[in-house]
């Protein structure tokens, strides 16, 4: 297929483009990615494609995101291969900045964005810095591309439960729309790290959604910490997943919760590890 997608390299460049939307009252939706696109990714921009008249996607791979710099220069990078991806879910427009764009007075630029507190829980104890990053590049791409919506997947529930914080705190006006996880045929939570995994281990990581399910379907006849003992020795027991942590939490504040009773939304919340990839998933239990 022959690329014909505009593909915006500066934020001077992006800026224009903005200016000629909002100047024809035009609804833009936009999705902030990290490139490697897989199909999770493109369900996402076309969710925007179909509710609104323009859609932007933004492939970044922001540095203050990295704990590892090893990691940083890893990062699968194939512009030409994503933007064909996106060119099929009908896409207006790729916004692909460079690190001076995003950060023209240096990487601290937004580094101080009130987080609520959420970042203290699941994810950020062993990633130290990582949602600071987070939020600091969707900050600074909300305040250039200034979309009437915002488009993330749930599979990274810690992560959009921090954007919708500071989005309403910072009473920036932009919507957040969460939309499912993708899975692959087996339950996997679709995400660019599946493909560093061996076959056999893919296939065999479906237990991971399994176990979710089997939490979700016993919550009302188990506490909570006999869910997480069984549901932990349940993905252990297959080789050679190990489980890092499973998390039922608040869906709103993030605190592990001790009874359901005490709490409208909860969400399990879990990181796998296998064959040195980090596996992330999560089920909604109630709302």
């Amino acid at each position: 297929m022959e690329l014909m997608i505009l593909i915006l390299q500066s934020a001077s460049d992006l800026i224009a483009y903005i200016d000629k939307i909002k100047q024809a009252n035009n609804s833009l939706g936009f999705v902030p990615t990290m490139g490697a696109l897989h199909e999770g990714h493109v369900t996402l921009a076309r969710r925007s494609v179909a509710e609104n008249k323009v859609t932007i996607v933004s492939i970044f791979v922001n540095p203050t995101q990295f704990n590892n710099k090893v990691d940083l220069a890893k990062y699968v990078r194939d512009l030409d291969g994503d933007a064909l991806k996106l060119q099929s879910a009908g896409i207006d427009a790729i916004f692909a900045p460079t690190v001076d764009d995003i950060y023209p007075t240096g990487t601290v630029t937004g580094s101080d964005i009130d987080l609520g507190g959420l970042d203290a829980y699941m994810e950020g104890p062993s990633r130290p810095g990582h949602f600071k990053g987070m939020a600091q590049v969707v900050k600074r791409l909300l305040d250039l591309v200034k979309p009437d919506k915002l488009y993330m997947g749930q599979k990274d529930f810690q992560q959009f439960t921090i954007v919708d914080f500071f989005i309403k705190n910072l009473k920036i006006p932009t919507e957040l729309v969460v939309c499912p996880i993708i899975r692959e045929s087996n339950g996997l939570a679709m995400s660019s790290r599946n493909e560093r995994l061996s076959r056999p281990t893919r296939d065999e990581a479906g237990i991971i959604y399994k176990t979710l399910k089997w939490i979700k379907k016993n919550q009302k006849t188990k506490a909570v910490d006999e869910l997480i003992q069984v549901s932990t020795a349940k993905i252990n027991a297959v080789t050679p997943f190990e489980v890092e942590y499973i998390s039922i939490v608040d869906g709103y504040t993030l605190i592990p919760i001790q009874d359901f009773d005490n709490h409208d939304y909860v969400v399990v919340c879990t990181v796998v590890g296998a064959e040195g990839v980090r596996l992330l998933d999560n089920e909604v239990l109630r709302k």
